[in-house]
């Protein structure tokens, strides 16, 4: 089914939907931990984070709530200084398909304006309308309504893509329709158990459901 029939507006999630930032997280997070004073995960305890929820993990690894703005800030300003992440193979021809057909596409995520618009680069930059970066771990709800309100989109008519079990709670929170992709951080088993409307499991796969 072609996606211009059931959604105005999709609405991406960035790092590890859009851009592999996986690998650049993992050789900070050890700085991280030590600077913020929480337990580092390694090799399979790490693995076996991506099947918890967030709130678990952060259990887990002993992190306060109160840090976590802290936290964000200090990732996103070394991501800043960081070489543009890579995208995944056949992002770029699932945004130009969506723009084709004159869909609506936003960004939610929290990372930086910034850092997401030069991962993307400017050819990629213009098919995005709408732009909410900078959210909390547990505040994409905000931004997804910011996104509807400035698109003027019913909730119904839009798509959240992400790949964490927090980008499916938060829109759904919103009324969104939710879509979960499992080359990112969350583990196929722990999205599943989340129950968002769609799943995939490649970019190859988004892209045909988007009719690329």
């Amino acid at each position: 089914m072609a996606p211009v029939r059931d959604f105005d507006l999709v609405v991406f999630d960035f790092d590890g939907t859009l851009a592999n930032s996986a690998g650049w997280f993992r050789s900070i997070l050890p700085d991280i931990a030590r600077r913020f004073g929480f337990r580092c995960p390694e090799g399979d305890e790490l693995e076996a984070l991506r099947h918890k929820p967030p709130r678990e993990v952060m259990r887990i690894l002993k992190i306060p709530g109160w840090k976590l703005v802290f936290i964000a800030v200090h990732v996103r300003k070394r991501a800043a200084r960081a070489e543009a992440f890579p995208l995944f193979e056949g992002i770029p021809d699932v945004l130009r398909a969506l723009a084709a057909q004159g869909v609506t596409i936003a960004v939610v995520s929290s990372n930086a304006e910034v850092n997401v618009r030069r991962a993307l680069g400017p050819d990629l930059s213009r098919l995005v309308t709408c732009w909410s970066c900078g959210a909390g771990m547990f505040g994409k709800a905000k931004h997804f309504r910011d996104v509807l309100r400035k698109t003027r989109v019913e909730p119904g008519r839009a798509l959240s893509v992400g790949d964490e079990i927090r980008d499916i709670e938060a829109a759904r929170a919103v009324g969104l329709k939710t879509a979960a992709v499992t080359w990112g951080f969350g583990m196929r088993p722990a999205l599943e158990t989340a129950g968002p409307d769609h799943l995939f499991e490649s970019v190859g796969e988004l892209r045909r459901f988007f009719g690329g």
